[in-house]
């Protein structure tokens, strides 16, 4: 067990609460797993995780077998502990609507560790433009091989954008999706074609009704293999007779999105409203 300090006692022994908006994982939008901070036993995935605006990190699912649920003795409330050393987290909420899974566990950061998702020597990264970002990053999470698709912004002159000045237009960010796919399963080639048949290249000014320079089409490349295959593509679409107005550009620093846009189709059971795939290879 690790040596609590007396912050961490009041609430994972003698289940208290840090105050609201004040803990270290409230915005975390790292992709990876949340631990019980007295044992180290994997609790949450940054995959289930939620911006509820309660002040406390929130998640709509848990990993299997790892939280335990009581009621308080009140009976009004229950209260969520680590299943393997009965550290107090926080509560669990039903029924508020929150996200398709209608689940809202309420968590204290301080009850937490985080680790972050580890890049394997078989991974690859890339990033594709095209258009919401919503979309794009919800049918390549369907993609065979994909172990993470994030929402992002990439390509402007902003430090740290957030989304209210993409959207202004003047930070020069596309929005965009990162994805690491294990080359074992999938290659570039495949996942490109997959990008140039969920959106329309041909658009130039944005992606469906999303008009501007924030929703244009590109692949931001993360090696020279990478720009060789997307070159090739675009020659095959070009000689089918299609006018392609995807950019091709180095990637550049990539921005991890605001955590409520991480994942939004699936948390809000609906569907993309300007993606769909069009055979097109």
């Amino acid at each position: 067990m690790k040596k609590l300090t007396e912050e961490e006692k009041r609430v994972i022994l003698r289940k208290g609460t840090e105050s609201p908006f004040s803990g270290e994982f409230y915005e975390n939008n790292r992709r990876g797993k949340y631990l019980c901070k007295q044992c180290g036993t994997e609790l949450f995935s940054s995959e289930d995780q939620f911006d509820s605006g309660c002040g406390w990190p929130s998640f709509d699912d848990e990993i299997s077998n790892s939280v335990k649920k009581v009621l308080d003795a009140d009976g009004r409330r229950t209260e969520i502990l680590c299943k393997k050393c009965d550290g107090h987290l926080g509560h669990v909420f039903y029924g508020e609507g929150f996200t398709a899974k209608n689940t809202r566990h309420c968590v204290n950061s301080i009850s937490l560790d985080f680790a972050s998702e580890k890049f394997d020597e078989n991974f690859e990264k890339t990033f594709f433009a095209a258009g919401c970002f919503w979309g794009v990053e919800y049918l390549f999470k369907q993609a065979e091989g994909v172990i993470s698709a994030l929402s992002g912004y990439i390509g402007g002159h902003v430090e740290n954008p957030t989304y209210e000045q993409v959207c202004s237009k003047t930070s020069g960010h596309l929005e965009a999706v990162e994805i690491i796919f294990d080359r074992r399963k999938n290659n570039f080639e495949n996942l490109a074609k997959l990008f140039f048949e969920i959106h329309d290249p041909e658009q130039p000014n944005g992606q469906g009704p999303d008009l501007g320079p924030q929703y244009l089409s590109a692949i931001f490349y993360a090696d020279e293999n990478q720009k060789i295959i997307a070159e090739k593509l675009i020659k095959i679409l070009e000689e089918k007779g299609m006018k392609i107005s995807t950019k091709l550009l180095p990637a550049t620093h990539f921005w991890t999105a605001e955590l409520y846009h991480q994942n939004y189709y699936t948390r809000n059971g609906k569907l993309p409203y300007c993606h769909k795939r069009v055979k097109r290879f």
